[in-house]
């Protein structure tokens, strides 16, 4: 039988064996990203969630076919772009999404301006804890590509901070294959993408970049900051 079969999880997924996440992981590793979605889908059921950024529609596309009704969570911080917020309910209509909006426990304020880590956490790390709450897994669109911090993010490990799975499908792909993707797919773009725009955040801390400069240079630029702490490392 084949590691990606779906099997039945009797036993507390902190228990989870990790040698045997590791085989899926690699074996996932030679396949398309929808075998990662369907994997967890079949393993986990409504028990998995799909975090999405809405800077792109990629992941939503190949999920949305792998994986129909899955729950989508999108963390609204408050400080998006009126454009995000605006990409979010086309998107959302086009794939008629099981769509939840989680948004902070705080009233907008600065700090952003003097504590951005502290600002991340209490508007990215800690709702997204509330929306994980009693579920086994996540999937997000990370990429090894973007940043230094996610190299060696793995197809599917043991997300240790929460004690639940966690399942990157498209950790291989390369910015080009995004763009194939997006054309070959004729997939509604982010209106800020044509304006500069390669990585999109919050407002506050979110700037345009120049031909050449990397992607996500325009996240936090100048403040030494790279995560906003969704995705903590090193990773089990």
């Amino acid at each position: 039988m084949s590691l990606l079969d779906p099997v039945t999880i009797d036993r507390p997924l902190v228990d989870i064996d990790l040698g045997e996440l590791a085989a899926v992981s690699a074996e996932l590793e030679r396949k398309p990203a929808s075998s990662a979605i369907k994997w967890a889908w079949e393993r986990f059921g409504a028990g998995v969630v799909l975090a999405a950024s809405f800077q792109d529609c990629v992941l939503v596309d190949v999920a949305a076919k792998a994986a129909p009704g899955i729950e989508v969570v999108f963390l609204d911080t408050q400080y998006h772009f009126a454009e995000t917020l605006w990409y979010v309910e086309r998107v959302r209509e086009r794939y008629d999404l099981n769509l939840t909006v989680m948004q902070p426990l705080v009233s907008p304020d600065d700090l952003w301006q003097t504590d951005p880590d502290e600002c991340c956490a209490m508007r990215k790390v800690e709702p997204l804890a509330r929306a994980l709450r009693g579920k086994q897994a996540w999937m997000t669109g990370l990429r090894r590509v973007e940043s230094p911090t996610r190299t060696n993010a793995p197809i599917a490990h043991l997300d240790v901070g929460r004690g639940i799975v966690k399942v990157n499908p498209l950790a291989t792909w390369s910015d080009a294959d995004i763009a194939a993707y997006k054309q070959d797919h004729e997939l509604l773009e982010h209106p800020l993408v044509a304006q500069g725009y390669p990585s999109i955040g919050c407002w506050p801390c979110t700037r345009p970049v120049a031909d050449g400069e990397d992607p996500r240079s325009g996240r936090w630029a100048g403040q030494g900051k790279m995560e906003c702490g969704l995705h903590g490392w090193p990773q089990a």
